[in-house]
């Protein structure tokens, strides 16, 4: 049974590659994992035990992205789709289904049906959305309020820009700039990390896209916070290969939910204790 208001996600971490889909792209297995959220699930998996519900993708991200709208359909990788609909996320090949993963590399040769495209959203991404939705739907009832921690992994030269103190951030929590989330619970996320021994900058250079703006309803009690945790902390980016720190990284982001979830307890739930 849930213990608190908050719903864990991670929905970048699948890794079925499955032989039909692997028969698609011209990029191997080492090639096509570059654009995986690696491990994330494994580390904020253990939530479990303290009582938060935790969901997680299967299939991977560069054969549906489900922090994409399923709306989203690039033209240039699935036949008959209309152009000139599309938003930069879509042009620049990251829609529902991408058209490429890191540093821009095609996953196909040339394009898919749009019955194959709609398949991998009917099948994969309706489910998972779904689910999350019922999750949240849930804490809300339960609790008056549902937070959602939709938790990723950001290559380490992708956020040299984001300082925190001056030093290279390695978590960012993103908001929306404040659009999707109270702003005590992001202050108090942001607390716990940095009292947990991590830098931690806001927005920059991920502020949150489609789960957050979806899920993201503060004023009906339904607040999204996107984790962006730096892969160079528990894994090695170019083997994809967990490292002698993943365990205490993994400890330290339960920690941190743990923490936060506790900080939601009402009266009510510390009297019972």
């Amino acid at each position: 049974m849930a213990t608190a208001p908050v719903v864990v996600a991670s929905p970048h971490s699948g890794r079925e590659y499955d032989d039909d889909f692997m028969g698609t792209t011209v990029l191997d297995l080492g090639l096509i994992r570059s654009s995986e959220d690696a491990f994330v699930d494994m580390l904020v998996e253990g939530v479990t035990d303290i009582g938060v519900p935790f969901i997680a993708a299967g299939m991977p991200r560069a054969f549906i992205d489900l922090n994409r709208a399923a709306e989203e359909l690039d033209p240039a990788v699935i036949r008959d789709v209309p152009r000139g609909n599309t938003n930069p996320r879509v042009s620049s090949g990251l829609g529902v289904i991408p058209r490429v993963v890191a540093q821009g590399r095609a996953i196909y040769r040339g394009k898919i049906s749009k019955a194959e495209a709609r398949h991998r959203i009917e099948a994969f991404w309706r489910p998972y959305h779904d689910q999350l939705d019922a999750l949240l739907s849930a804490a809300r009832t339960q609790f008056g309020q549902a937070i959602l921690l939709d938790c990723h992994s950001m290559p380490h030269e992708a956020i040299a820009g984001a300082t925190a103190k001056g030093r290279q951030a390695e978590i960012v929590l993103g908001d929306r700039f404040g659009s999707s989330a109270a702003a005590h619970h992001v202050d108090a996320l942001e607390e716990i990390f940095r009292g947990l021994g991590f830098r931690v900058a806001r927005n920059a250079p991920f502020a949150g896209a489609y789960i957050t703006q979806a899920y993201g309803q503060p004023e009906r009690d339904r607040h999204a916070i996107q984790i962006e945790i730096d892969r160079a902390l528990y894994m090695d980016e170019d083997r994809v290969e967990r490292t002698e720190n993943f365990a205490a990284v993994r400890n330290l982001m339960v920690e941190a939910i743990g923490q936060f979830c506790d900080g939601l307890r009402g009266p009510r739930d510390l009297a019972a204790e």
